[in-house]
Parts: structure tokens; sequence; C-alpha cells
């Protein structure tokens, strides 16, 4: 009885092992991370991302946690789009950019909603002295919050505490586009 179990145990073992060889021989597991993290609407990333002096793969992370690539998609608060951008920000930034005639519902147009996204955190990385932690922050919970964690103190300017951001969706989303662009960096890059 016990000679059967231990035949069993080992088969099963070699074979966790022979799928372990395999995911690694043909690279499947990269395979599979690039289908989770997609590169759709590369030639907009890419045009806007260089206009803007942006490494691509911060712009895919915030497309990723912000909309998983649903150009459709619609936040509770009203945000829009692949980058998921507000209606009066996205209105800013396209006067900013000469944009005649601009309406909310372009925001769902792919082109327009990376170039603006694009641009409005190219302005916040200026605003925060390139500092890519506090421009995702703000991003995500806006200038006058970011403003006022560190005027308080309870983030540094320089980002060194950014775990100590208050708004738990505000932290979550810092830790989860860091992550995302780290996968992107090794996965494309």
């Amino acid at each position: 009885m016990k000679g059967k179990f231990v035949i069993k145990l080992m088969v099963s073992i070699a074979l966790v092992l022979v799928v372990i060889l395999l995911f690694k021989t043909l690279n499947i597991y990269t395979v599979i991370k690039k289908q989770i993290y997609k590169q759709e609407y590369s030639e907009y990333v890419n045009k806007y991302a260089e206009i803007n002096e942006i490494d691509p793969m911060w712009i895919y992370a915030i497309i990723k946690v912000e909309s998983n690539f649903n150009e459709n998609a619609t936040s509770g608060s009203g945000a829009k789009g692949l980058m998921q951008l507000m209606d009066t920000t996205a209105s800013d930034i396209a006067k900013e950019l000469d944009i005649q005639d601009f309406k909310a519902e372009m925001l769902y147009n792919p082109e327009i909603n990376i170039m603006l996204g694009t641009k409005y955190f190219d302005k916040l990385l200026s605003k925060y002295d390139e500092n890519y932690y506090l421009a995702i922050a703000a991003y995500n919970a806006g200038i006058g919050n970011v403003d006022g964690w560190i005027s308080r103190g309870v983030i540094s300017s320089d980002a060194s505490n950014i775990e100590n951001i208050p708004y738990r969706e505000t932290n979550l989303y810092v830790r989860k586009t860091v992550k995302a662009y780290t996968v992107y960096s090794e996965l494309y890059c």
C-alpha cells in the first residue's frame, strides 16, 4: 500500500517538474503575462509618450490600472476613457493643446484620450520635479490633495514615505501603477 502511494507521489512530482520546465523552456509564462499586460493602442501611446518625453511604459501602466484598456470605461465619478480623465481636466488640457470644439464624449476616442492623458501626466511630472510617485498620486487623488499631504508632512516632497498616503484608494492606486510599470518594463524593455 505504501509503495503504491510513494510511486504515485513520485510520478506527480515528476509531472509538476515537467510542466514547470515546459513553462520555462517555452516561455509560456511570458506569453501569458503579455496577454494580461497588453500594449494595445501602441501607435498612440508611443507617439504621445515621445512628444511628452515620458517612458511609454508609464502610460501603459496608467491605462492598465485605470481602465484595463476599455476605451468606453466610465467611472462612478465620471472619469472617461482609457486614461480615465475627468471632463474639466480634459477640457483644460484640450485648451492648452488648442483642440477646437472639445466635447467630453471625445474622451472615448482612444487617440484623444491618450493625447490628453499623457499631456496631463506630463504636467504632473513637471509640477512634482519628475517624481513619478507624486505624479501618479496626483493623477488619482488630485493636485490639491497631494499638495496638502506634502504641506502637512503626511508625505514628503521626495516621496520617500509615499506609503503614508492617507487615502486607501490612492495608496493602492500608486502601488498598482508602480507594479504595472515594473511588469511592463520587464516584458517590453
